[in-house]
C-alpha cells in the first residue's frame, strides 16, 4: 500500500502512475482506506488483475493474484474506471467480455462502507450487479447512521473456540461428572449444558446439516433428517446459564437464533449460508444476527429467505475473494429492507420458509413465533426443491431481474454460449447433474418463474412496474 501510495503522490497533474501490486490493494479490508481514497478522488484509471496460474512470474505461487494498477494524476470528473479480473495471460485482455467499467458512483453503491472493488469475471456480471444495487440497498450503510440499518440488526460472536475453550465439555466429560442426557443437552440437578453449534453443522434452511461422531464430523443422512426427533450431536457442550447470560446481555430472548457461516468461498455449493437454528451455544465461526425485541418474526423469516436466494448468493460470489464471509462483506450484501415486503409477499414467503426450516422439534420456538402450532414438517427432498425454486423465482423478481437475467445467474454458458468467461453456480450444477441427471435447480426455478408470471403473481414494484420495492 505504501509503495502504491508513493507512486500515486509522484504522478504529475497531467500524468499517470502504473504499478504492479497484489490484487488485494483493491479488495482487502486492510488496504480499503487507500483504495477508497482513489475512488473518492476519481483517480483510478484501470485495474487489470491476473492469476499466476500460467506462471507469468515463475518464482511466485500459482494461485497468487496481482494487478496492473494505473492511477491518474488529477481527478477525472465522472470518468469510469476499467477493470479486468482473473486474466491468466495478456491474451485474455483482448476478450472484450472480460473488460468492464464502473463509475465511482457504481462502486459506492456496491461497497459503500469500504469502497473496495467488486471482483467480476465478465462484463455481464458487472452490469447485472450494478443493476441490482441500483434497486436494492446494502444490509448496513454505515454513512447513513440508524437509517442505514433498516433491519436494526447487530452482530455477535457468542463463544470464541480458543479463548472460551475452558467452558466447553465433551459428552464423556459430562457423563463422568454425573450428568444425564436431557433432550439435546445434559442435566445434573439444576445445572444443564446445551449443544455448542459450529458453522459446519448448519446449511441453508437446515440446522441439521452435519453431526459429530466423537471428534469427527459427517453430513447427516436424509433418513436421519426424515425423523423429527433427530438432532445433530455437537463436538462440545456449554453451560445453559452461560449461554443465557450472554444472550441476555444482547437483549435476545427468543428460543432460536439466526447466523451465518464465516468460512466459505465463491467456488462452493453456496456462498451465503445463513439460517435459523435452535437456541444454544454458538462458536465464533458462526456469527449471530440479532434484532430488536419488537421485530416481527415474519419479516425475519422473509429475510432468511432473501439471504438464501440465488440472487443474493450470486452477488456474494463476486465479493468473497478468500475463504471468509467477513462482517464488512456481509454488511454490504444487497438486502431488501423491511419496507419492501407487502402483506401479500409475507403470505407467500413465510409458509415456505417455515416449512423448509421447521423440520425437527428443536425448531418449535421458531414455528410458534410465526404463529404455527403444528408438528414439524416432513423432510422431503423433492418437496423442498420445489419450495426453494418458488422462493428463488420470487426473490429474483424482488431483486429486479428479468427471466433472461435469472437464466444467466443459473448458468452463464447456457445464456451466453460456451466458453463464456463467467462462472456462477458450477458446483450446484455439477451436483444436480450427478444426482438427478439434469440441472434440476435451473429447470425448477425457471418453471416457478413462469408459473408465477402466468398466475399474475408478480410482486408490486417488480419489473412489471419498474419502480423500487
Amino acid at each position: 500500500a505504501l509503495f502504491a501510495e508513493h507512486f500515486s503522490a509522484l504522478a504529475s497533474p497531467r500524468g499517470r502512475a502504473g504499478v504492479i501490486v497484489p490484487t488485494g490493494i483493491a479488495t482487502d479490508a486492510t488496504t480499503a482506506p487507500f483504495f477508497a481514497a482513489l475512488i473518492d478522488g476519481k483517480r483510478l484509471e484501470s485495474l487489470i488483475s491476473f492469476e499466476n496460474e500460467d506462471f507469468i512470474f515463475p518464482s511466485v505461487h500459482h494461485s497468487f493474484r496481482f494487478c496492473l494498477l494505473t492511477l491518474r494524476g488529477n481527478a477525472a470528473e465522472n470518468a469510469p474506471s476499467e477493470f479486468v479480473f482473473f486474466a491468466r495471460s495478456t491474451l485474455d485482455l483482448a476478450d472484450q467480455e472480460r473488460r468492464f467499467t464502473l463509475s465511482p458512483a457504481d462502486i459506492a453503491r456496491i461497497n459503500p462502507n469500504t469502497k473496495t472493488a467488486p471482483v467480476f469475471r465478465a462484463r455481464a456480471d458487472a452490469e447485472l450487479t450494478a443493476k441490482i444495487y441500483a434497486r436494492v440497498p446494502v444490509l448496513i450503510d454505515e454513512a447513513k447512521g440508524p437509517a442505514g440499518n433498516p433491519w436494526g440488526v447487530s452482530f455477535a460472536r457468542l463463544f470464541d473456540m480458543s479463548n472460551d475453550s475452558g467452558l466447553f465439555r465433551t459428552a464423556s466429560q459430562l457423563h463422568a461428572a454425573g450428568f444425564a442426557r436431557d433432550g439435546t443437552g445434559w442435566r445434573n440437578g439444576a445445572a444443564r449444558y446445551l449443544p455448542l453449534y459450529e458453522a459446519k453443522m448448519i446449511h441453508q434452511f437446515d440446522h441439521r446439516w452435519a453431526t459429530y461422531d466423537g471428534t469427527e464430523s459427517r453430513d447427516a443422512t436424509e433418513a436421519e433428517k426424515q425423523t423429527p426427533d433427530f438432532e445433530p450431536t455437537p463436538r462440545y457442550f456449554v453451560s445453559e446459564a452461560e449461554v443465557a447470560d450472554r444472550l441476555r446481555a444482547k437483549s435476545w430472548t427468543r428460543g432460536w437464533l439466526m447466523g451465518w457461516r464465516d468460512i466459505t468461498s465463491s467456488h462452493v455449493l453456496r456462498t451465503v449460508i445463513a439460517t435459523a437454528f435452535p437456541r444454544a451455544g454458538v462458536g465464533n465461526n458462526l456469527p449471530l444476527m440479532l434484532y430488536e425485541p419488537h421485530a416481527d418474526p415474519r419479516f425475519l423469516a422473509a429475510l432468511q429467505g432473501s439471504l438464501s436466494s440465488l440472487a443474493c448468493d450470486y452477488v456474494a460470489r463476486h465479493k468473497v475473494g478468500g475463504t471468509h464471509l467477513n462482517f464488512f462483506i456481509y454488511q454490504q450484501l444487497p438486502i431488501l429492507p423491511p419496507t419492501a415486503y407487502t402483506e401479500a409477499d409475507l403470505a407467500f414467503l413465510v409458509p415456505r420458509v417455515l416449512e423448509l426450516t421447521y423440520t425437527s422439534h428443536a425448531m418449535a420456538p421458531f414455528a410458534r413465533d410465526l404463529g404455527y402450532d403444528g408438528k414439524p414438517f416432513t423432510w422431503n427432498e423433492d418437496r423442498r426443491a420445489h419450495l426453494r425454486a418458488e422462493l428463488d423465482a420470487h426473490f429474483a423478481r424482488a431483486y429486479g431481474l428479468t427471466r433472461d437475467e435469472l437464466r444467466y445467474i443459473l448458468d452463464p454458458e447456457d445464456a451466453m454460449g460456451p466458453h463464456y468467461p463467467s462462472e456462477t453456480f458450477r458446483v450446484l450444477k455439477k451436483n444436480d447433474i450427478a444426482r438427478h441427471h439434469e440441472y434440476r435447480t435451473a429447470r425448477l426455478t425457471l418453471a416457478a418463474w413462469d408459473a408465477q408470471a402466468s398466475t399474475g403473481n408478480i410482486r408490486a414494484g417488480g419489473p412489471s412496474s419498474g419502480g423500487p420495492p
